[in-house]
């Protein structure tokens, strides 16, 4: 019997691949490798968790044993990997050696962590998985003040969330705005107030550069020495594509894990996909563009070489606070945005010289206009 398809990673990217390759080709073996528990579960999901009023296990949607079954797939769960052998086709774990056919890494991303000093630094939460999803809800019982790092997407979800469950809320971003990477100026402050009425405090501008224990509770300083206090404290910064056992094995690495548009690797015989990889200079950690990637990594794994395409992607943001969509124009097209405000939301397009559209942000009521430029937009690949 030929070597499997081994997929080291357990997430949306991995199962993925997984679900997509096992519709194209049902005899195939494949064996998802994971350090957790093997569960499918949508990450997205935990930043709006307890607006759905959705404990940790209520997230998972199907065991591993269930998962495994309606898949046909191998799941290796609690074992982790610590080194590739390209040359033998193998991978080595802590539970053994696994040889492969073809090997996809789908390892995700770790949370970047600010350099903080202080007593309490080291129990600042980051919340990037199921299980560090448990430990934040264990912790945030009988815990009334939260303060989160960063106001990017992240951020402003579980901002959002925690609000609305009647937690009090402060956010600190060194940016003078939320979502500085996706809205421009005039959408950016409407959103800020539609959480602002939802009970979020902003502190724009400011980076918290110490946390120290204070009793039960915690006291947060920032560069200009400015004094808050919370009973917990959340890291939202983003996200750093893992890429340590791609480097360590010899695999090109640059933000993330380089990949072609047939999405292999440097090595042939290896993949990646979702938050690891990097696609023609774009690491983009959304659902929709790991979708594509999984279904093109499919055909190709099933003998139907095919390059993935990025079709506009528009991001929807979980803020029911503030609706928000955003379609972010490709990387490197020249343009400038321009932005039509009233009372109940905000129409950004950002167009180029031309005036022709090449994304948009809509805030609002100003949303209800996606569908109808989603396809005007143009393709990122």
């Amino acid at each position: 019997m030929s070597a499997p398809v081994v997929i080291l990673g357990a997430g949306l990217a991995g199962f993925g691949v997984a679900r997509e390759l096992r519709k194209l080709d049902k005899q195939v073996a494949i064996r998802v490798v994971t350090a957790d528990a093997g569960a499918f579960y949508s990450k997205p999901n935990l930043s709006n968790a307890l607006a759905w009023q959705k404990t940790p296990a209520q997230l998972v949607a199907a065991p591993r044993a269930a998962i495994a079954a309606q898949l046909g797939v191998d799941i290796v769960d609690h074992v982790r990997a610590v080194e590739l052998l390209p040359a033998e086709h193998a991978l080595r774990t802590g539970d053994g050696r696994i040889d492969y056919g073809r090997l996809v890494l789908a390892i995700g991303a770790q949370p970047i962590r600010l350099p903080i000093e202080g007593s309490g630094a080291a129990d600042i939460l980051s919340v990037n998985h199921l299980d560090d999803y448990a430990v934040f809800r264990r912790q945030l019982a009988g815990k009334r003040r939260i303060a989160i790092l960063g106001a990017g997407l992240i951020g402003c979800e579980f901002a959002n969330d925690l609000a609305g469950a009647g937690f009090a809320v402060e956010v600190f971003d060194l940016a003078p705005q939320p979502l500085s990477r996706l809205l421009p100026a005039a959408a950016a402050a409407f959103f800020a107030r539609g959480l602002a009425a939802a009970g979020v405090r902003f502190h724009f501008a400011t980076s918290v550069g110490r946390v120290d224990r204070h009793g039960d509770a915690y006291v947060l300083r920032d560069l200009e020495g400015r004094r808050f206090e919370a009973d917990l404290v959340l890291s939202a910064v983003g996200l750093r594509p893992e890429t340590a056992l791609a480097k360590a094995a010899g695999l090109t690495i640059n933000r993330g894990i380089v990949v072609d548009r047939q999405l292999a690797t440097s090595d042939a015989a290896i993949h990646a996909v979702g938050d690891c990889a990097e696609v023609q200079g774009l690491v983009l950690p959304f659902v929709l563009p790991i979708m594509q990637q999984a279904r093109a990594l499919a055909k190709t794994l099933a003998g139907m070489a095919t390059p993935v395409d990025y079709p506009a992607m528009p991001v929807v943001v979980k803020t029911p606070a503030c609706p928000t969509v955003v379609c972010p124009p490709p990387a490197g097209l020249d343009g400038a945005w321009r932005e039509e405000a009233s009372a109940d939301g905000v129409r950004a397009l950002f167009v180029d010289a031309a005036g022709k559209p090449l994304g948009f942000a809509l805030v609002g009521a100003a949303t209800s206009a996606k569908q109808a430029l989603a396809p005007q937009m143009p393709a990122w690949l």
